[in-house]
């Protein structure tokens, strides 16, 4: 029988066919109108008896000849949307005027009398729309059915019952590459719990773990949109617990052509569940600083220069110069621009932040007004056994800047620093302390606002432990964790960014802007979560692994230092960092000291100057743990 079914799937009717089938239907549905019509009249007239054969070439030659010139048997009928069925309606409904129009001129102009009975003509029009849209639909649900039988099929849960979720079911079902059947939706709205839409029930959220557990479901598909982070969670939580997999239904915005497509709803991922709730910017404060201004941003094709980059766009800068070293991913950004952010006034500049003659060329050029000094080195292990490149690009590209930013009367230079600066333990973390050093002391002689701001990791930036999960996953295994206790702020790089800006803005000039991290995230249960997002198990799919604390690594990051506090913004995720000053023209003679050791290449010497500068500098799991005695 299957077989027969799909050998006859394979094949479509003629167009012919479908044609002289609809018309046929419509016979039909004249034929139970006049037997409804007079049923309970026994005394139809003579003359209706007369007329009964005109009736029905009339009735029948205009369906055709409707149906012909409309093109509805052109349609494949197990494929029949909404805009099929509207179609055959407005045929149907203009059809039945257009014999009520003969029926008037039949009574005024011919016979005079009506050749066929009002009633019939409307009772007919109803008739005939409920065949023809029904048996196409009853063709639709047969073939969909055939391909997928309802053995084969796979439970869902939707948790969502409004639009969106409606939309998600829709969906699932027009799609025959999918073997889903929707069991429930959850909703937590009272106003529609214990209602169905189409034909699907709506639950409670309390009674989605029975839903799990009594129908097999095999995935739920969070609909909601703008739904918050926290409820993600629990969701995902629940769903991990008894091994169903979740899946994520996108901004309407990103739905193509305003609609959605089933290879839109994609399984969560770890970024989705470590979100946190959207940020409030000031705009008008923000606004007020970038709009109409040149901007510089150095760094700008990595993780957040690009996205600083983006974010500034937003506010109308008179042009943005986007600078950097790295060539393909400075490129990839100025087609990216190009292509999205064509009112936006931008040059891309290939420079060193290192080079001083170069430099000093960007900024007498274009004399930047605003600069955002997003270039340096970040991987700890790199710059713990190369110290001398992290004095060159972190120290000295920093410095270079300033300089120029104080020589050039640039308004504000804001620097973007890490959380690895604190009590640093490697000496990534303390270049970067010194970097802060130093335009905090040059800052205080000076008419350009200096400005620090101060976070963790960024998901999905270049070289963080996400997409190198994510890649260890993919390629079966093992996941590599240095510590089983090492724990790591995460925030979202579009976040981080637009914290920045905020930061930028309220910056008078000194300060260090340390943004609330929220909760830190033990890197191992972070691996688990991936692993269980992935539909795979530990230990059977994916083994843990643990090769020890990397050089410079620390179990755990710090955004301020022992002796440091911190003081109160208007917005809730930026603090102000309160750390002890130094003095410029020392600080000046040490970092120069610093930047000509480097060609000494002496690994050593150049730690040792960085401890002196920075006392709270204790190298973890390194060489130099013997330079702190």
């Amino acid at each position: 029988m299957n077989k027969l079914l799909k050998l006859f799937w394979q094949y479509n009717l003629p167009r012919w066919s479908i044609l002289i089938l609809d018309t046929l239907i419509c016979a039909f549905a004249l034929s139970l109108t006049f037997f409804i019509r007079f049923y309970f009249d026994l005394n139809m007239s003579p003359e209706d008896k007369t007329n009964l054969p005109y009736d029905f070439m009339i009735v029948l030659g205009v369906r055709f000849l409707s149906f012909f010139i409309s093109k509805t048997y052109k349609g494949v009928v197990r494929y029949t949307s909404s805009k099929d069925t509207t179609r055959i309606s407005v045929v149907v409904v203009s059809g039945s005027l257009l014999i009520l129009l003969l029926n008037v001129i039949s009574l005024h102009f011919v016979t005079g009398s009506y050749f066929i009975p009002t009633s019939v003509i409307i009772l007919d029009a109803l008739i005939t729309l409920f065949l023809l849209i029904s048996s196409r639909l009853a063709v639709k649900a047969i073939y969909f059915e055939s391909k997928n039988p309802v053995k084969e099929k796979m439970n869902v849960i939707i948790y969502g019952a409004g639009e969106a979720g409606i939309i998600t079911k829709r969906t699932l079902d027009r799609d025959a590459a999918i073997k889903y059947k929707v069991v429930g939706f959850i909703d937590d709205d009272e106003k529609k719990l214990g209602r169905s839409v189409e034909g699907i029930f709506i639950y409670p959220p309390d009674k989605l773990n029975d839903l799990i557990k009594e129908n097999e479901i095999e995935f739920v598909i969070i609909s909601i949109q703008g739904i918050n982070s926290k409820k993600k969670n629990e969701i995902t939580d629940l769903c991990l617990e008894n091994n169903v997999r979740v899946l994520n239904v996108p901004p309407v915005a990103k739905w193509i052509n305003g609609e959605l497509s089933f290879n839109q709803i994609r399984s969560i991922n770890i970024e989705d569940l470590l979100e946190r709730e959207p940020i409030k910017l000031d705009n008008d404060i923000i606004s007020t600083q970038l709009n109409n201004k040149i901007i510089l941003i150095t760094g700008a094709a990595g993780s957040i220069g690009s996205e600083l980059a983006r974010q500034c766009a937003k506010f109308k800068p008179k042009k943005i110069y986007l600078l950097d070293q790295a060539e393909s991913p400075l490129h990839d950004l100025e087609l990216e621009f190009a292509d999205k952010h064509k009112d936006v006034s931008f040059e891309v500049v290939m420079a060193d932040a290192r080079n001083i003659e170069r430099m000093q060329n960007v900024f007498n050029t274009f004399k930047p007004q605003i600069v955002f000094h997003a270039a340096a080195y970040k991987h700890v292990p790199m710059m713990e056994n190369n110290p001398s490149e992290s004095i060159l690009n972190n120290v000295l590209g920093t410095k270079n800047c300033a300089d120029l930013s104080h020589k050039f009367n640039v308004e504000r230079f804001v620097f973007v620093s890490t959380d690895k600066a604190v009590n640093p333990t490697n000496v990534m973390g303390a270049s970067k302390r010194i970097a802060e050093i130093y335009i905090q002391s040059l800052g205080k002689n000076s008419k350009t606002k200096f400005i620090t701001t101060r976070f963790g990791n960024v998901l999905g930036s270049n070289g963080s432990v996400i997409p190198r999960f994510k890649k260890q996953i993919e390629s079966g295994g093992p996941i590599t964790i240095t510590h089983p206790d090492i724990t790591r702020y995460f925030m979202t790089i579009p976040e981080a960014s637009q914290l920045v800006l905020e930061a930028a803005s309220m910056g008078s000039g000194g300060e260090i802007f340390v943004f609330n991290m929220g909760k830190s995230v033990k890197i191992i249960d972070l691996a688990r979560k991936m692993i269980m997002l992935s539909g795979l198990k530990e230990g059977k799919d994916i083994n843990i692994v643990f090769t020890g604390l990397r050089p410079g690594e620390k179990l755990f990051e710090e955004l301020l230092a022992d002796n440091e506090n911190t003081l109160p913004t208007h917005h809730s995720q930026i603090l102000i960092g309160k750390v002890r000053e130094y003095n410029y023209s020392e600080v000046n003679t040490i970092i120069n000291e610093l930047i000509v050791s480097f060609d000494t290449q002496n690994n050593e010497a150049i730690v040792q100057r960085m401890k002196d500068l920075v006392p709270e500098f204790k190298s973890n799991n390194s060489v130099f743990e013997k330079l702190d005695g």
